[in-house]
């Protein structure tokens, strides 16, 4: 049997290489994501929309990839959303969906990509752990953010069994420069039998 993507993504670490494979995977990256029933988008776009008041207030979809995000956030009824994502092809696949105002390529390079205070809350669904983007992304996502602002982000057991990603989190919560407003253990990817934490911060 070959290697499927799913194989392939929770080994790869370097970012350029992590990059390449989101890129290849850009085609069928929706239908085999729903043929897993992804479920962390609609998890922590409800999530988000749970705190955040103003609805039309803007909020940025980090790592969006394809926009599975964007369509979950669209349907929570946050529809003022922006989306950044480092693979062209993904962005390409995004664009139709037309639940974004902009999307941007994020540069690997830049390690401050996201304009301070634009955004009222950053969404991360399935974007930070082994394979994606690394623990040092919590802080990219959050040092942008107004006070007040709130952070929706999710890792998967791929990610809580390595400890740093959490931990990069708790720093956040443990030192006050944010709180805690929701911790959720679910479904993930059921088809692959992975279950993910939903986080919500609020920074301070």
């Amino acid at each position: 049997m070959p290697d499927t993507f799913f194989d392939k993504v929770y080994a790869t670490t370097d970012p350029e290489r992590t990059r390449a494979l989101y890129d290849d995977w850009a085609d069928s990256y929706d239908d085999e994501l729903t043929q897993n029933a992804y479920a962390t988008p609609n998890r922590v776009a409800c999530a988000l929309a749970r705190y955040l008041e103003d609805k039309a207030a803007p909020v940025l979809d980090f790592g969006c990839g394809t926009g599975l995000s964007g369509v979950a956030l669209h349907e929570a009824g946050l529809t003022n959303v922006d989306g950044m994502d480092p693979s062209a092809d993904m962005l390409a696949q995004a664009q139709p969906k037309q639940v974004y105002r902009d999307l941007h390529r994020i540069a690997l390079e830049n390690p401050e990509p996201i304009p301070k205070d634009r955004y009222s809350a950053i969404c991360c669904a399935g974007v930070i752990g082994p394979g994606a983007a690394p623990a040092s992304t919590i802080d990219m996502v959050m040092h942008p953010l107004p006070p007040g602002g709130f952070l929706g982000i999710s890792l998967n057991d791929h990610a809580i069994a390595e400890r740093v990603f959490e931990s990069a989190l708790n720093q956040w919560i443990d030192c006050g420069a944010a709180s805690l407003l929701m911790r959720e253990y679910g479904a993930h990817l059921p088809g692959q039998n992975i279950k993910a934490f939903v986080y919500v911060l609020e920074k301070n």
